[in-house]
């Protein structure tokens, strides 16, 4: 029998019992009876079933999945593999691992490097000019992964000079592909062609231009820069285990926010250290996201991902948001005027430090008791060695960092000359610098139908600036003997509550589509219009 959509077994089995002779009359009365009981009772409520499918699997296609699951057919087993990660997009790491591998192996497919790998190059001198190598010596060297020479056009048996020649000439080429690939490296971003500005951002501070023109130049000169820091840190993390790598991505991830913020904060201009930080989130949780629902929503009608990951993004982000509340609603309980203060820098750093604290509980959920949750490709692979990689790494950080100097300078001259309030500087220019290529990567993979993957740009990054920078700005400011605290202007408090608030309605549903993308850039827009307005103190 069937009611309400659910069929019961064993029903129609009851009615005949009932139509049976008198002996069985009462007991089919009874049974009678418990059934339609049981027909009649309120089904259980939507959100249980909902509850239990997600739960159990995160959709439709994951229950089919595994009810394939004897099908090993590699379609089938990257279903399969997609659904054991059932966390999401809330591992930057993760997102930027993938990413930045899938464009390792378009590389190497397109230089013919399918076996190259940089830690396995083996380093040739003069004196093997002067040994015989057999042709049992190269096939075992070619089986161990050197594959220095293929086995083609040359005899069957003892060593000759044009063999010797011939793996020589192709481990020479294995011994360049470190410089080839450093050469892919800054040339597969077209954004990267803005290094063109290096040079007249230096020669704009040594020449003591304007302020506007200096403001300008290393501004567009730290956007390639920013690209390159990420790439090198990527690089860098493929040398090195998950826990190692995750931390260099947690250190380094938002490293052009980061020392942005340092250098305002040693100029004491903690208004625009405020803003800028703030600034970056309203970024990435909106600017960044949106672009990422409407581009993709063009291309497919609607997109899935898992929600399970966004919305733990958003409760960090709501949680970022009411330790922001704390100096505002607390900070002035003593008088308005030392006591006030040093309750508000009490406040905001114990914060700052248990805002810390929470983030390191994040990175040891994701590399430690939870790693199963996270796990991407592990065939990450490397194409520079690890010292390129390590030297890259710091020099990059170094021109960052004097860049920022002349940028943070700048700041003021240049909000005088065009007129500009510094809290539109703060809040909308400056986080353009380290989300210009997030913002691209994000928005490429999502018209690729990887949702997942752009969430963990856009929701990671966010994240990491909300309970990592944001606090450890405090904490240096601390340590320096500066008065940084966490009273952000209340009306940046609220606007970053309610676009938290907004985001996580758009994420309820594990779906995107390009209205909610709209809705998201056309939010930022009305957050950019009412900053210009802000008149600076």
């Amino acid at each position: 029998m069937t009611t309400g959509g659910v069929h019961f077994e064993g029903i129609d089995e009851l009615e005949s019992d009932r139509s049976g002779g008198d002996g069985d009359g009462r007991r089919g009365h009874a049974r009678e009876q418990s059934n339609r009981s049981l027909i009649s009772a309120p089904p259980a409520p939507p959100d249980q079933h909902r509850r239990t499918s997600l739960l159990q699997f995160p959709n439709a296609s994951a229950q089919r999945s595994l009810d394939d699951a004897h099908d090993v057919t590699p379609s089938r087993v990257g279903r399969l593999h997609r659904f054991t990660r059932t966390f999401g997009g809330v591992s930057m790491r993760t997102a930027y691992r993938e990413i930045r591998q899938a464009r390792k192996n378009s590389i190497k497919l397109r230089r013919g490097w399918e076996n190259y790998n940089p830690t396995s190059l083996r380093t040739f001198n003069s004196k093997d000019l002067n040994r015989n190598f057999s042709i049992e010596e190269v096939d075992t060297e070619a089986d161990e992964g050197t594959n220095l020479i293929e086995n083609k056009g040359y005899g069957t048996g003892g060593s000759s000079p044009d063999r010797h020649l011939s793996s020589m000439s192709i481990a020479e080429t294995d011994e360049d592909k470190p410089l080839e690939a450093l050469k892919e490296m800054f040339t597969e971003n077209k954004i990267n062609v803005l290094f063109v500005f290096l040079p007249l951002a230096y020669w704009s501070h040594a020449a003591k231009w304007s302020d506007g023109s200096i403001f300008i130049l290393n501004f567009l000169a730290m956007v390639p820069l920013a690209s390159m820091l990420g790439i090198f840190t990527e690089e860098l993390a493929a040398h090195t285990n998950d826990v190692i790598g995750g931390l260099l991505n947690a250190t380094f991830g938002n490293a052009v926010e980061l020392v942005v913020a340092i250098q305002a904060l040693l100029h004491n201009d903690f208004r625009v250290v405020q803003a800028s930080l703030i600034g970056s989130v309203f970024s990435n949780l909106l600017l960044v996201l949106g672009m990422c629902f409407f581009c993709g929503g063009i291309k497919y009608p609607e997109q899935e991902f898992i929600a399970q990951g966004a919305v733990a993004s958003i409760a960090l982000l709501a949680f970022s948001g009411l330790m922001l509340l704390m100096p505002e609603f607390f900070g002035e309980k003593g008088d308005e005027g030392d006591d006030g203060r040093d309750v508000e820098l009490t406040i905001s750093r114990i914060g700052a430090v248990l805002m810390v604290l929470m983030y390191g509980q994040l990175l040891f959920f994701q590399l430690k008791t939870h790693v199963h949750l996270f796990e991407g490709d592990n065939d990450v692979v490397a194409l520079i060695p690890f010292h390129w990689a390590l030297i890259g790494l710091v020099l990059i950080t170094g021109m960052v960092t004097i860049l920022s100097e002349w940028l943070v300078g700048s700041i003021d001259g240049f909000c005088v000359e065009f007129n500009l309030g510094r809290s539109f500087v703060g809040v909308i220019i400056l986080p353009i610098v380290g989300n210009a290529v997030e913002h691209i990567s994000a928005v490429s993979v999502a018209m690729k139908n990887k949702m997942d993957l752009a969430l963990g740009v856009a929701l990671g990054s966010a994240v990491q600036i909300a309970l990592f920078v944001l606090p450890m700005i405090v904490v240096i400011g601390w340590l320096t003997d500066r008065p940084m605290s966490m009273k952000f202007p209340s009306y940046e408090v609220y606007l970053y509550l309610l676009s938290v608030i907004i985001v996580s309605l758009c994420l309820t549903n594990s779906r995107s589509n390009w209205l909610e993308g709209s809705l998201l850039v056309f939010t930022y827009a009305m957050i950019a219009i009412g900053i210009y307005f802000e008149k600076d103190d």
